[in-house]
């Protein structure tokens, strides 16, 4: 319930934004179209081609960042918006930067091409948010939406040699049809995109219905433009180069909040693996002992193991906290590692070390990896090595950062399986943040483990 209300009370803010940005862009056009002197075109044509290129550059970032967006979460939606911002700046590309730059601007059918592929890209975004569901062939599918795009610029461009061959009589009329058709593309989209940020509540739903409402109200400064040559500067043009901008900014903090969505559900399944590695396993001991003392088991050789098997999972319990606490960014690291080093010590019978070079950054990544591959050399340490003392540093040596947990213990000759002694889970952790991990002991010569991370 909760969440819905924040839902609808975010909609309706989004909403009451949309009205007054609305109410403030139909101000600001009524009064260029009782004013004409205001709107009055600009004979700019480095200004103009300045302003193309920065649109085929605004729509294939755009292509881009969506197309990253769809490899994270493989939605039909942002491959749509991926052919569409591909086919779009493909044309602008095509048929207005390069002819101004071999000056064939002037030809009949640049133009043409252009507008023919900003409405089919337009068609295709606008239709975005009718589409649901996901598809699994991640590369085929944006290999596909690719050759899409390439055949409707091939299909736009035999369209705009056929329209190329009308007078300029008829060009007028047709191109103020087809601006109108543009802003009516516009305007569902508007009305799509705020329709699924009412329903769903996606962040991108809401600066898509903002780009495509600046981009609405550019069409409609268009449509009222006198025709033109396309070396030529209009309102219109910085409108939508706004509504670009407000796109571009907008895919941005969606692929932000999708990693971060993925890097949530990637910390949920290691917590999830830790509790089935570590603390499960104690409570099923729990378990275990107290059917033993209800089968009848001796209460005297029972009641010992199951208060060991108690402190066991506790103290993990403790551990599991120390550690999330640190990876959640709640404690500092060398806080959160020094409480755990006071817990293990707090029965004097290991004492330890603890030295950490302030100057030393550890990412979050890195922080819950080395903490638990600490955690797990001390621990090895207290049960197996019958050490006194054990030492802790976390440091540099060189440019590179090295992690180091050493004992004066008995030491131990590795084994060929070293599974058992949980040696290959700290090489995983090691690696999964691009470290090295290597073992020094031997028996009698206590143990030393190292974890050298990569320069900072």
């Amino acid at each position: 319930m909760r969440q819905g209300g924040a839902r609808r009370e975010a909609f309706q803010t989004f909403l009451s934004g949309e009205v007054v940005l609305v109410a403030l862009l139909g101000a600001a056009l009524a009064l260029f179209l009782t004013k004409p002197s205001m709107r009055s075109p600009y004979d700019l044509p480095q200004l103009r081609l300045v302003l193309t290129s920065l649109y085929a550059v605004a729509a294939g970032l755009l292509a881009l960042l969506t197309a990253i967006r769809f490899t994270v979460d493989k939605r039909r939606f942002d491959l749509m918006l991926s052919s569409g911002f591909s086919l779009i700046g493909l044309s602008w590309l095509v048929f207005a930067v390069g002819p101004a730059v071999v000056d064939r601007t002037e030809n009949g059918l640049e133009p043409w091409g252009c507008m023919g592929g900003v409405l089919i890209g337009w068609g295709i975004i606008a239709g975005a948010p009718l589409v649901r569901g996901g598809v699994e062939r991640t590369s085929l599918d944006l290999a596909e939406a690719l050759l899409a795009a390439l055949i409707g610029l091939a299909l736009v461009w035999w369209l705009s040699s056929r329209a190329g061959l009308a007078g300029v009589g008829r060009a007028s009329g047709a191109r103020s049809a087809a601006l109108s058709s543009l802003a009516l593309l516009n305007l569902v989209g508007v009305v799509g995109f705020a329709d699924r940020y009412r329903r769903l509540g996606e962040d991108l739903d809401r600066w898509l219905a903002l780009g495509a409402t600046l981009t609405l109200f550019a069409s409609i400064d268009f449509v009222f433009e006198p025709v033109v040559a396309v070396r030529y500067v209009t309102q219109g043009d910085f409108l939508r180069l706004l509504a670009d901008a407000v796109l571009v900014v907008g895919v941005c903090r969606a692929i932000l909040e999708s990693e971060l969505g993925r890097a949530v559900a990637e910390e949920r399944a290691r917590v999830a693996r830790e509790i089935h590695d570590g603390l499960s396993q104690y409570l099923f001991a729990v378990s275990t002992h107290a059917a033993m003392l209800e089968a009848g088991a001796p209460v005297a050789e029972t009641v010992p193991k199951l208060r060991d098997a108690v402190g066991a999972a506790q103290s993990e319990a403790r551990f599991a906290v120390l550690a999330l606490s640190s990876a959640a960014g709640r404690a500092p690291f060398d806080a959160a590692l020094r409480r755990y080093v006071d817990f293990l010590t707090a029965d004097a019978a290991l004492e330890v070390e603890l030295e950490i070079d302030a100057d030393v950054r550890l990412a979050p990544d890195e922080q819950i990896e080395v903490f638990r591959i600490v955690q797990e050399g001390l621990a090895n340490t207290r049960r197996h090595a019958h050490a006194r003392r054990a030492w802790v540093s976390i440091g540099r040596r060189g440019a590179e950062r090295l992690v180091e947990v050493r004992d004066d213990g008995d030491g131990f000759e590795p084994p060929a399986d070293t599974a058992a002694q949980g040696l290959a889970n700290m090489r995983q952790r090691a690696a999964a943040i691009g470290g090295v991990f290597s073992l020094s002991t031997a028996p009698g010569r206590g143990t030393s483990l190292q974890v050298v991370l990569r320069a900072q």
